[in-house]
């Protein structure tokens, strides 16, 4: 009974006249003359001055205007609020996601939103770039993580990032003694990579073009945990975003030294997902995430750089 006849109050003293609340709910003035006389009786005091053509509101009128329009901001607030949590409570979030990403620090990201949001399902499907672009752009993925960017024009780039290329080898390996390596460098080692096709191997091919220095890696795989435990056990040297051995290299098992060509120094990450889809829920909040760490390791290679 409050609610409505507080409804009527706060709507003649918004807009100063009953006559004007009247024509905006559509109620005879009678009733909301009524229903603001009833409130006064139920409350034992009077809200507005009488015999005045405008409404003018008495001290405990005053009041119970501020407690109903604090009473509306707490309701759309919580409204607000119920609605966030209904759209990630449950549902489902798509990832393609380039294979050289998928390593600790990344399945660390998606295990913190999982716990924070159990109600989500997360599939990640990782692939060429090629692939990851067309499940983007077919709706397959709400969300896909590439290495540098894309010219397609139907896929929208979120974010870019700086993630160069880095030689990643065994503290022990010779290639660990030194601050940088050449294509020319690299070349002298047993090396563990990426098949063509995969964006890596895509850019080095084109640098080794460039510098007339050809690769030959002695194992091709499209694992990276195979990529990692081959460079850890000292066997041979990888080519990696940094944080593709993030946790390894924190932990000192694994090194990276800066690869010194031009368009490997270069190289980003892409966070990417159709242009026009809109992203709500659940896949907002987890690109925003992904958007927030890849920041955060770029700051970071930037403090190991100087």
């Amino acid at each position: 009974m409050w609610d409505n006849a507080l409804n009527y109050f706060y709507e003649a003293a918004s807009l100063g006249s009953m006559r004007l609340a009247s024509d905006k709910i559509g109620v005879a003035v009678s009733s909301i003359s009524r229903q603001i006389a009833q409130l006064e009786a139920d409350m034992g005091i009077a809200l507005i001055e009488r015999g005045r053509r405008s409404i003018r509101l008495t001290d405990a009128g005053r009041l119970a205007f501020e407690y109903h329009r604090n009473q509306l901001a707490d309701r759309e607030a919580l409204m607000n609020q119920l609605q966030e949590l209904r759209e990630v409570k449950t549902g489902r979030i798509d990832l393609a996601v380039g294979e050289g990403f998928l390593g600790a620090a990344f399945t660390a990201i998606i295990d913190g939103f999982q716990r924070r949001n159990p109600g989500i399902a997360v599939t990640v499907t990782s692939g060429t770039t090629t692939d990851l672009v067309r499940m983007v752009l077919d709706d397959e993925a709400h969300i896909g993580m590439i290495l540098n960017t894309t010219s397609e024009p139907k896929i929208r780039t979120r974010t870019a990032v700086s993630q160069p290329l880095m030689v990643v080898c065994a503290p022990r390996h010779p290639a660990a003694g030194l601050s940088s390596l050449t294509l020319a460098d690299l070349a002298r080692f047993d090396l563990c990579l990426p098949p063509k096709g995969f964006r890596i191997r895509t850019i080095l091919n084109d640098a080794e073009k460039r510098a007339q220095t050809w690769l030959e890696p002695r194992l091709v795989t499209t694992s990276l945990a195979m990529m990692r435990d081959t460079a850890k056990a000292g066997r041979a040297v990888t080519v990696l975003p940094r944080i593709s051995a993030l946790t390894e290299i924190e932990e000192g098992s694994l090194v990276a030294r800066p690869l010194l060509e031009a368009e490997l120094e270069h190289s980003t990450v892409s966070l990417i997902h159709r242009l026009g889809r809109q992203l709500d829920g659940a896949p907002a909040r987890l690109l925003g995430i992904l958007e927030a760490k890849l920041k955060t390791w770029t700051e970071a290679d930037r403090v190991v750089a100087a």
